[in-house]
């Protein structure tokens, strides 16, 4: 790559992560954050031994921290804490976060893993609103252009998010919205879907079993935000004989893999 080709914001050495290309001391500061984040109200001496820093060392880099407003010390207690301009930093990054942006490089590893569509989609007016799909290149394929949506009952990712909706909001949903029946297969009693829904929550992901359409299945599991909200599901779809009650588990586990690293990748946590 040429100088005149090469990213804006990228150096030469971009992908040299050596010694030689960091900045030690902006390192050894950033650990300190790290710590005081995680353990706030540590004296000095404590927080030497949790970093291994030298005291003076470690109280000049607190000190630049503390200018900007990184961290703070608590004068009467000589403890520190987190400050107010590590919240700013950290609410940028919430600003930029967008699931669907983060989900699609999961998304793509998925489908190509699996060999199946990957689907993304969320809860929108006690329905899964689609949001965007990585489709196989299959013939016989699902497919859920963007801003279709479906019932929750009925649909993998609206499944695998009401297995982590408090009861009462499972409750309202069903009184809102029914339970249809839209094949044999259709959960159209709400004692056998909340059954259901305790075996997704169990294992990690919920599958849609011909459910909405007679011939194909779905598995998906939940996204989550940084307060352990299951917020947005991610799924695999396809026909049912590409799709076998014998593959379930092992690409169920590879769809929760997927959704556990889009939870990482948009700040949030499992819980």
């Amino acid at each position: 790559m040429t100088p005149s080709t090469r990213q804006r914001g990228r150096p030469k050495a971009f992908h040299d992560k050596t010694e030689q290309n960091t900045v030690q001391a902006l390192d050894r500061a950033l650990a300190v954050m790290e710590v005081v984040a995680q353990k706030p109200g540590l004296r000095l001496s404590e927080l030497a031994e949790e970093t291994g820093q030298a005291t003076a060392t470690l109280y000049r880099a607190l000190t630049t921290l503390q200018m900007r407003g990184m961290v703070e010390c608590d004068e009467m207690q000589q403890v520190w804490h987190i400050g107010a301009g590590a919240f700013q930093v950290g609410s940028a990054f919430l600003r930029r976060t967008n699931v669907v942006e983060r989900s699609r490089a999961g998304m793509t590893q998925l489908m190509r893993e699996t060999g199946e569509t990957a689907n993304l989609g969320v809860e929108m007016q006690d329905e899964v609103l689609f949001l965007t799909q990585v489709e196989t290149h299959e013939a016989i394929r699902a497919f859920f252009p963007p801003g279709t949506r479906a019932p929750m009952h009925v649909s993998g990712i609206g499944k695998a998010l009401l297995s982590w909706f408090e009861p009462q909001q499972v409750q309202a949903i069903i009184l809102k919205r029914g339970l249809a029946a839209f094949t044999p297969q259709s959960l159209t009693d709400e004692a056998t879907l909340r059954a259901d829904l305790d075996a997704a929550r169990a294992r990690g992901f919920a599958i849609d079993d011909q459910e909405r359409a007679e011939g194909m299945r779905c598995i998906a599991a939940p996204i989550f935000n940084v307060h352990g909200e299951a917020v947005a599901g991610i799924s695999i779809s396809g026909p049912a004989f590409r799709l076998p009650v014998a593959r379930c588990h092992d690409i169920g586990t590879m769809v929760r893999h997927a959704a556990d690293q889009i939870t990482t990748a948009i700040g949030g946590r499992s819980p």
